[in-house]
């Protein structure tokens, strides 16, 4: 039996809303967790022997790309469906599509058909931020929301972590078709449970009445534009680490796939403790008398310079495989905690029913990011291992992330504004931007 939901004329406050807000949060972890887990299947399996001798490094830099584009064309409309469906309904088509994508997998014999599948799987994906980022919207105040946020996006990690050594094991005991069938099983498992668990609860009685907001309008926004730009900098950083780590333990340093799978999950251990002192961070800032806006770029800052200089450094500091697995786990550490502040932005600047709408924009971003940076890694790695060897190949890459790192938190710091209510949207969207300062202020 669920506790009384918050009547709709109600404000949003912490003392109102139901300790089940933290069940709510806790499916989108899981769910952001099973994301991790499918998109991250097919990059060990590759890397082992059944599959390595047909993915070169060329071929898997460009499934990757198709993957992102997936990613990126789903993103242009996967907010608007959500904030059009709620929540409940837009979670649920999402992780259908992409928990059946992922099992397609198993169906693949040549690098055009994990392509194919991939640019699916993609598609799919796409769909889980936004929809998360509107649930957290929908449950938390602007106090907890970073810590939320940094919640359910410890997930990626987490299934980052999870992956290496199930998906090893299962490769070596039932093969890759099985572990990809497998691993999708989990999804609907997923599906059903939220299904009949989630409700959005009750929202002040004016937000019944607020107005979509049409996309260019959206990306018109000093806001939104620069936020868009960013991410095409700074997503890719994690997508690489996620993607070719793998690879990079067995082109440099000769690792098989259950080697790998015990020790690549150091990086994503330390980056759901990024996702949680990041939000932490913010938090306590906020309860100081901090500004929200304030707050937030902070953490942003100092947890975007440590992955930043982690990786600038990396090549003078990798001289085998412990210190590579840490640098790359400080990068992740960084990434994670300016990730769960940003994730935190769209909900202090925009309506409430623009939310899933301005993440799923800003993401087209980092689909752009990932599908080129994919490509050009792939091309790089290949190119320069040629002529230098492969570990003079990733520390090269490594610093070329490094340098994108710092293009992006520039964006954020000094070009995106403000993180306060726009009026301008406020207005179109029929909304008072009164109400959503004084929320944010009294948290």
């Amino acid at each position: 039996m669920f506790p009384t939901r918050p009547h709709p004329g109600d404000p949003l406050t912490r003392e109102k809303l139901p300790p089940i807000r933290w069940v709510m949060i806790s499916m989108a972890f899981l769910a952001t967790v099973l994301n991790y887990i499918h998109r991250l299947s097919f990059t060990y399996l590759s890397a082992g022997a059944d599959l390595r001798h047909i993915i070169s490094d060329q071929a898997f830099g460009y499934i990757a790309t198709a993957f992102f584009i997936g990613y990126m064309i789903s993103n242009a409309m996967s907010g608007f469906v959500i904030d059009r469906l709620g929540t409940r309904l837009g979670y649920a088509i999402y992780m259908a599509c992409w928990t059946t994508a992922a099992m397609l997998h198993a169906l693949a014999v040549s690098p055009f058909q994990f392509g194919m599948f991939r640019f699916l799987l993609g598609f799919g994906e796409a769909g889980n931020w936004p929809a998360a980022i509107k649930l957290t919207d929908e449950w938390f105040t602007p106090e907890e929301r970073s810590t939320a946020t940094g919640l359910f996006n410890s997930g990626a990690a987490m299934g980052a972590m999870i992956a290496p050594p199930l998906i090893a094991w299962l490769g070596t005991s039932y093969g890759w078709q099985a572990s990809f069938v497998l691993v999708g099983l989990l999804g609907y498992a997923w599906l059903a449970v939220f299904w009949f668990l989630y409700f959005t609860p009750g929202k002040p009685a004016e937000k019944k009445a607020e107005r979509a907001i049409p996309p260019l309008k959206l990306l018109k926004t000093r806001f939104v534009c620069w936020l868009f730009v960013s991410k095409f900098f700074m997503d890719p950083i994690w997508y690489f680490i996620t993607f070719w780590i793998g690879r990079y333990l067995v082109d440099v340093y000769g690792w098989n796939l259950t080697r790998i799978g015990w020790f690549s999950l150091i990086p994503f251990v330390m980056s759901d403790l990024g996702n949680i002192t990041g939000g932490l961070c913010t938090q306590f800032m906020i309860r100081t008398g901090i500004a929200v806006s304030r707050a937030r770029k902070i953490t942003a800052t100092v947890s975007g310079l440590l992955l930043a200089f982690s990786l600038l450094l990396g090549p003078l500091l990798i001289h085998g495989a412990p210190a590579a697995i840490l640098i790359l786990a400080i990068a992740g550490f960084g990434h994670a905690a300016y990730t769960s502040n940003t994730m935190s932005f769209p909900a202090d600047v925009v309506p409430a029913n623009a939310t899933a709408s301005v993440w799923g924009l800003v993401s087209v971003g980092a689909g752009l990011g990932g599908a080129f940076f994919q490509a050009v890694s792939g091309i790089a790695v290949h190119r320069i291992a040629a002529q230098a060897g492969y570990a003079s190949a990733y520390n090269t890459v490594f610093a070329a992330y490094g340098l994108i790192a710092l293009v992006g938190l520039a964006i954020v710091v000094f070009l995106m504004g403000p993180l306060v209510p726009d009026r301008q949207l406020m207005a179109l969207a029929g909304s008072h931007p009164t109400n959503k300062l004084s929320s944010i202020n009294n948290g």
